[in-house]
């Protein structure tokens, strides 16, 4: 026995289903997608991740070109792209998602014209 009345053991299950109700609204409420302030939040994570992302796999490829028979040139464009996409990630998370879109878009295209001497 659990030690609760009848009065308190709902057989229908419409008290539960009820507080859960709730509780989806409440998150709901909490996460509204037309809310500015969410589709701000959500931009600065988007430049922010991506400009993070493009950085390391710039500075990954950098590292590989320097261990190969590439010219000088290969790995300084995808080192210097990194930091263009590094800079993009900076600003992205200070809000200027504008901005770090098109510094990353800059860092993109530097690696790629320097992948081209290769």
């Amino acid at each position: 026995m659990s030690g609760r009345g009848d009065s308190e053991i709902s057989e229908t299950g419409e008290e539960q289903h009820a507080e859960s109700a709730q509780d989806v609204e409440e998150v709901e409420d909490l996460e509204d997608p037309d809310d500015p302030e969410y589709v701000a939040r959500r931009a600065r994570w988007t430049a922010a991740g991506s400009g993070a992302l493009l950085a390391l796999a710039g500075l990954a490829a950098a590292v590989l070109r320097v261990t190969g028979s590439a010219p000088v040139l290969v790995p300084a464009a995808y080192a210097f792209g990194a930091g263009f996409c590094a800079f993009a990630a900076f600003l992205g998370s200070r809000g200027r998602t504008r901005r770090a879109l098109w510094v990353l878009v800059a860092g993109v295209m530097v690696m790629a014209f320097g992948d081209q001497f290769d």
